[in-house]
């Protein structure tokens, strides 16, 4: 079913049936927006991987979120349009718009269960939708889905992969990640809904929004204010996924990875914020290195965790990487 979005025309959004768990009937939630038509960056040209055989062009960009999170960057899409893509973003089961009352918000036990997710979308967009090259991009933990399921499935539409700050490994040091990991394996096999880390007070998430220290809208019943409760499940099932894409992937498509110079700590949401606060910067660019053969790497000086959420200057130099890239497709 599809119904007007909570962003607003020309944005709607399709409801995607999963079946049942546990907890009830699972959902994702596919929002779109129809490449722009007018405005001065409409007649952008499209890449040339982008044109079909008789020069006709139907680009397409699929958006994946992060933990915590949902698709609510209105200007990024808007930014897609405008280069002539037809823009859809998918919310997950569990999360944002397809979070159903009675779920544990953004759990599973296994990151696979995703694939269902973006396999059902990706089947909306390039079969009944039409669109035989299809670029998807994702931040955070949706940039580790997202590399994994590319890699897995090798969709032939598939004309790029763009990563924003990945998460590619914990971000504890190295003897920490293994007693940690190790620990946290052991007890997911017992008791996965054990709780190995409480609702912590979170500086980041409060530093982004409008109404505390930020500039962005969001609701914050989907991407909460204080960062939720961590079960040894869905950790055992992220750490799993990391040393899957550790050991090497063989994605074919080219891979744009876009992070932040710094990683730092945000003690306060009002605390100059020009570093990556949530992931080592370094350790996503020397994972990212195992994605495919092709791998740009561009580092966005001053740039935030969501390089697209970050303060200017940083966030137009963000456009102008991402829109270097397309060119060269």
């Amino acid at each position: 079913m599809t119904q007007p979005d909570i962003l607003g025309a020309p944005y709607t959004a399709e409801t995607i049936d999963l079946g049942h768990d546990s907890e009830g009937p699972l959902i994702a939630t596919l929002v779109r927006r129809p490449a722009s038509t007018s405005g001065q960056d409409a007649a952008s040209h499209p890449p040339a991987s982008a044109r079909e055989a008789h020069g006709a062009a139907k680009p397409a960009v699929l958006y994946l979120h992060g933990f915590v999170d949902y698709f609510f960057q209105k200007d990024l899409g808007d930014w897609w349009a405008g280069r002539g893509h037809d823009v859809y973003a998918l919310d997950l089961r569990k999360y944002g718009r397809s979070l159903r009352p009675g779920q544990t918000p953004f759990y599973t036990e296994n990151l696979d269960d995703y694939f269902e997710d973006l396999t059902a979308a990706w089947q909306l967009i390039t079969g009944r939708d039409g669109h035989q090259q299809v670029i998807l991009m994702a931040h955070s933990t949706g940039g580790l889905i997202a590399s994994l399921w590319a890699d897995r499935t090798a969709p032939p539409e598939l004309a790029a992969l763009v990563l924003n700050s990945p998460w590619f490994d914990h971000f504890n040091n190295p003897i920490e990640r293994a007693l940690m990991t190790g620990g946290v394996a052991a007890l997911a096999r017992l008791k996965p809904r054990a709780i190995v880390q409480k609702e912590q007070v979170d500086a980041y998430a409060p530093s982004l929004h409008a109404e505390h220290a930020g500039t962005w809208q969001f609701n914050t019943d989907w991407k909460t204010l204080n960062f939720p409760p961590i079960y040894a499940g869905w950790l055992a099932a992220v750490r799993r996924a990391h040393r899957q894409l550790q050991r090497g992937l063989d994605i074919q498509a080219p891979v744009l990875l876009l992070t932040s110079a710094h990683s730092g700590t945000l003690k306060n949401p009002t605390d100059r914020h020009d570093f990556d606060a949530v992931l080592n910067v370094q350790g996503i660019r020397r994972w990212a290195l195992g994605l495919g053969k092709h791998v740009t790497s561009r580092v966005i000086e001053g740039a935030t965790h969501d390089v697209f959420l970050s303060p200017e200057p940083a966030r137009t130099a963000a456009y102008r990487a991402m829109g270097e890239f397309l060119d060269r497709l």
